[in-house]
């Protein structure tokens, strides 16, 4: 086994394990978590079904991002990171990027009008989705940068 082999299965085992965690956050914790919210507070129970939205979109959205992740490290490991399946994955993941962003918008403005009703103080929450913007802003501009190289390569082909 090679080192690039062997990094990319690493990489590989560890969208995996990324994965599960997406899988069991949607499964079992954010239901549960509504449940219980929906108990505490009845009346603005209606509030979460946005939030729940966003979080299954985002959950959704976080998964395909893997998904095509590690269908890249596959081609990289075949030796077709320069191919056109390379650049349509560095799409993919782009799209899903921007796609969080949105979905952290909505999920901000459900959560400052949540916070003009229930006269609560959002500011916590819409910091760190302020900072989850910024992180998935620096992935696209990196998948946007990787696409470069490989578009040169294609055009020169």
């Amino acid at each position: 086994m090679s080192a690039k082999q062997g990094s990319t299965i690493f990489l590989k085992v560890i969208i995996f394990l990324i994965g599960i965690a997406v899988f069991a956050l949607c499964t079992f914790w954010l239901p549960e978590i509504a449940i219980q919210d929906a108990k505490v507070h009845p009346d603005t129970a209606y509030f979460l079904i946005p939030f729940l939205v966003c979080a299954y979109g985002f959950c959704i959205t976080f998964s395909v991002a893997l998904y095509q992740a590690f269908k890249l490290l596959t081609y990289i490991e075949r030796n077709n990171a320069f191919s056109e399946l390379s650049l349509k994955s560095l799409n993919v993941i782009k799209a899903c990027a921007y796609t969080v962003i949105l979905l952290i918008l909505l999920g901000i403005v459900s959560l400052m009008v949540l916070a003009k009703v229930t006269g609560d103080d959002a500011a916590g929450p819409i910091s760190l989705s302020l900072m989850g913007i910024l992180a998935t802003s620096i992935i696209a501009g990196i998948m946007d940068v990787l696409q470069k190289p490989i578009k040169k390569f294609l055009d020169k082909k």
